[in-house]
C-alpha cells in the first residue's frame, strides 16, 4: 500500500531542515523497499516542533516532531509508515494543545492540503465560497461581507465590506483589486504562511472581490523576500486559471476576473498602501494624501479595492457559511477569527488562529509557554515594529481593536513579540526611531526628521544627559509625529516609544537602574 506522508515545505519548517528530512525520508523508504508518497504540505504553525511529519494512517493522520535527518531510520524501524510508537510521536495533531485549542477558519486548511493541488483545495472545501458569490451576486455579495463584520486584518482595521462597496460605487470604466502581500512586520508570518500553505483561498477571495466591485484584474503585491510564497502563487494562479477559476469565465459565472503577481524590491513603506500603489505604477513608492482614497482614486486612476492577505483569504469561509455564522466569533466590534502569531523569546511560537477576546496573558503564558530562556516575561511588543510595548501589569487586555486602543495600543497585523527582563526598553525605544529614520519614504517632514532627531535625544537621555527635559522632548516630538505624519510609519513610531517611556521608566533614568534578575 502506497502510503502518504506529509511534510511541509514552509519556509519555517525548511529553515530548520524540512528538506533534508523529506529527501531522508525518500532514500530510506527506497532502501527497504516501502512504497509511500510524499506530501509537501504548509506548516500547522507549531513552529517548535518542526520539522514535523504526519502519516495518513486508516484511522487518521499521526504527527512526529521535530524530526532530524538522522532521525528517519529510527522512525521506520518503529513503523513510521504504520503511526508506530515512537519518542518523536506527537499522536493526532488536532489533539496537541496548541492545536485544539483555536479556531481554524482560515487557516483551516493549511498544513493539511497539498498547496499545489486545486482538486486537494475543492475536496476540503474550496470555491464553495465562490460559487455562493455567483448566485448571489454582487451587490448581495458587497452586503454579505459588510454583514459579516471583517474588519481589515493587515492593521488598519477598517470594515471591508464598506470599503468594497465604497469601490463598487465609484464611476469608472475600470476597477481593480490589490492584495498587499508586503508583509513586513517584525514577528508576523500569517500572510507568508497561507501564500505558501493555501494559495487557493487568496486566489478564491480575491475572485469573489473581483466579481462584488466590477473589477476584471487583480494584483498580489508580495515581498521579495519570500521566495518560496512567490513560486507556490505563481504555480497556483497558472492552475487556478487552467481549471477555470481565473480567466475569461470564472467559475462558469459569464463574467472575466484574471491576477498578475508583482514582487517588490524590500521598501517596508510600500506595506501602506498608497506608496504601495506608487511601486505597483513603476515609481518609488511614497504616500499619497488622502483624499482621494484609493476606493475612489487608486491604481493607475481607477477605483481600488486594497486588502491585505489575510483580508481576502478569510472572504471565502464568509460567503460559504455565511455572514451571521462568522459574525458570531469575537467581541464587540471585532468579529471573526484573527491569526496571532507568537514570536521573539518565546517557548512555543507559532501561529494560533482564535476569536478576538483572547487575553495577552492567555497567548503569553498559556499558549507561548512563557520565555525560551525561562526568564521572567518582562514585555511583549504586539502590532509590528511600530506597535506599543505591554508589561505584565497590562495582560489582562483583550485581544480586541478598540481594548487595545484604549490601553494605546494597537493589534496591527496580528504579531506578538516576546521579551525577557533582560531587555533594555530605552534601546528598544531607540530602535523604533532608527527604524523609521531608515524606512521613511522622505515625503513628509515629522517622519523623515522626527524620526532622526527622536534617535538623537533618546541617545542623549541613554547617557544621562538633562533626562527629565530630554524625556519631555521625546514626548513633543512624537506628539508632532502622531498628528503630522502623513502614513502610519511616522504616525505609529511614537507607539513603541511612548509605551517604553510609559511602562518602563527605570530604563530612561526616572530611577535606580534596574538589574535584571539572575
Amino acid at each position: 500500500m502506497n502510503v502518504r506522508v506529509f511534510i511541509p515545505g514552509d519556509a519555517a519548517a525548511i529553515a530548520v531542515g524540512a528538506d533534508a528530512v523529506a529527501q531522508a525520508l525518500q532514500v530510506e523508504a527506497q532502501r527497504r523497499g516501502m512504497a509511500c508518497t510524499v506530501v509537501r504540505t504548509g506548516s500547522r504553525g507549531m513552529f517548535w516542533l518542526e520539522p514535523l511529519i504526519e502519516v495518513a494512517t486508516p484511522t487518521g493522520r499521526v504527527g512526529y516532531g521535530p524530526v532530524a535527518p538522522e532521525d528517519v531510520r529510527g522512525l521506520f524501524d518503529a513503523g513510521l509508515l504504520q503511526g508506530g510508537a515512537h519518542a518523536l510521536r506527537i499522536g493526532v495533531p488536532e489533539e496537541v494543545a496548541f492545536l485544539k485549542r483555536q479556531t481554524r477558519l482560515t487557516f483551516a486548511r493549511c498544513g493539511i492540503v497539498d498547496p499545489r493541488s486545486v482538486e486537494d483545495y475543492a475536496t476540503h472545501g474550496g470555491w464553495r465560497g465562490l460559487a455562493r458569490a455567483i448566485s448571489l451576486g454582487p451587490a448581495a455579495t458587497i452586503e454579505e461581507v459588510v454583514q459579516s463584520g471583517l474588519r481589515g486584518r493587515g492593521g488598519a482595521g477598517f470594515p471591508t465590506g464598506i470599503k468594497w462597496r465604497t469601490a463598487a460605487e465609484a464611476a469608472g470604466a475600470q476597477t481593480y483589486i490589490v492584495c498587499n502581500a508586503d508583509e513586513g512586520d517584525s514577528g508576523t508570518f500569517s500572510d507568508r504562511m497561507i501564500m505558501e500553505g493555501d494559495p487557493f483561498v487568496l486566489i478564491e477571495g480575491m475572485a469573489i472581490a473581483g466579481l462584488a466591485v466590477g473589477a476584471t484584474h487583480g494584483f498580489i503585491y508580495v515581498r521579495s523576500e519570500y521566495p518560496h510564497a512567490i513560486a507556490a502563487l505563481r504555480d497556483a494562479i497558472g492552475i487556478a486559471r487552467a481549471s477555470g477559476y481565473l480567466g475569461a469565465d470564472v467559475g462558469g459565472s459569464g463574467r472575466a476576473f484574471d491576477i498578475t503577481l508583482r514582487v517588490g524590491a524590500g521598501a517596508y513603506v510600500c506595506g501602506e498602501e498608497t506608496s504601495l500603489l506608487d511601486s505597483l505604477e513603476g515609481r518609488r513608492g511614497q504616500v499619497r494624501a488622502k483624499p482621494p482614497l484609493p476606493a475612489h482614486v487608486g491604481l493607475f486612476g481607477r477605483p481600488t479595492v486594497i486588502n491585505n492577505v489575510i483580508s481576502l483569504a478569510s472572504v471565502p469561509v464568509i460567503l460559504d457559511r455565511g455572514a451571521a455564522a462568522y459574525r458570531d466569533f469575537g467581541m464587540g466590534r471585532s468579529r471573526g477569527t484573527m491569526p496571532i502569531q507568537l514570536a521573539g523569546n518565546v517557548r512555543h511560537g507559532g501561529l494560533f488562529e482564535t476569536a478576538f477576546g483572547i487575553t495577552l496573558g492567555e497567548l503569553v503564558d498559556d499558549l507561548g509557554g512563557g520565555t525560551a530562556s525561562g526568564r521572567p516575561v518582562r514585555a511583549v511588543q504586539v502590532g509590528g515594529p511600530l506597535g506599543a510595548y505591554f508589561p505584565r501589569a497590562l495582560f489582562d487586555t483583550p485581544f480586541d481593536f478598540e481594548a487595545f486602543a484604549v490601553r494605546d495600543g494597537l493589534i496591527g497585523h496580528g504579531g506578538i513579540v516576546v521579551f525577557d527582563d533582560t531587555v533594555d526598553m530605552a534601546e528598544q525605544a531607540r530602535f523604533a526611531m532608527q527604524f523609521c529614520a531608515l524606512e521613511s519614504c522622505g515625503k513628509c517632514t515629522p517622519c523623515r526628521i522626527g524620526a532622526v532627531r527622536g534617535a538623537e535625544v533618546i541617545e542623549r537621555i541613554m547617557r544621562g544627559e538633562n533626562v527629565a527635559a530630554n524625556r519631555a522632548l521625546v514626548a513633543d516630538l512624537c506628539n508632532t509625529m502622531k498628528f503630522g505624519s502623513l502614513c502610519a510609519l511616522g504616525g505609529f513610531t511614537p507607539y513603541p516609544v511612548m509605551s517604553a517611556l510609559t511602562h518602563f521608566p527605570e530604563d530612561f533614568g526616572d530611577a535606580p537602574p534596574r538589574v535584571a534578575a539572575a
